[in-house]
């Protein structure tokens, strides 16, 4: 823990099961690894790779590059 979450009072990462429309908390935390994510910002993510994403282009872009592996 750094001094900024102490003073935040973060309380470090939390660990989710990506489903349908929907997240669930197996360990709670403020935020998701990668690119932090705050969890009430979290809105994009992939139920096949279990991994969040920042933002709608990001996933678009995730999701067509392992479509294109797969391809081939």
């Amino acid at each position: 823990m750094n001094r900024f979450e102490k003073l935040l009072g973060l309380k470090g990462e939390a660990r989710l099961r990506y489903a349908d429309g929907e997240f669930h908390v197996l360990s709670p935390g403020d935020f998701v690894r990668g690119e932090p994510i705050m969890l009430p910002d979290l809105r994009y993510w992939s139920v096949e790779l279990q991994e969040a994403y920042a933002s709608a282009e990001l996933s678009f872009d995730r999701y067509r590059a392992t479509r294109r592996r797969a391809k081939v």
